[in-house]
């Protein structure tokens, strides 16, 4: 029994403090575009960045070396 006097109070400061972080991640604009990421991903996106023209060896090692792969010199 002497553990509800522990107990309740601490469930209701965990239930205010959810219901408060619900309202403060609603007011910070969390939930304002649920389709637009998803919608996004769908895009296709065939742009070719200057750093990422075909030829250029010196931009590859590094990539290589980061996944452990020994390029032949």
């Amino acid at each position: 029994m002497e553990a509800l006097y522990l107990l309740v109070p601490m469930s209701v400061a965990v239930v205010f403090f959810t219901i408060w972080l619900f309202f403060n991640a609603s007011d910070g604009g969390q939930f304002d575009d649920l389709v637009g990421p998803g919608m996004r991903i769908l895009q296709d996106d065939d742009r070719i960045d200057a750093d990422d023209t075909p030829g250029r060896p010196e931009k590859a090692a590094p990539a290589a070396e980061h996944v452990g792969v020994a390029l032949p010199k």
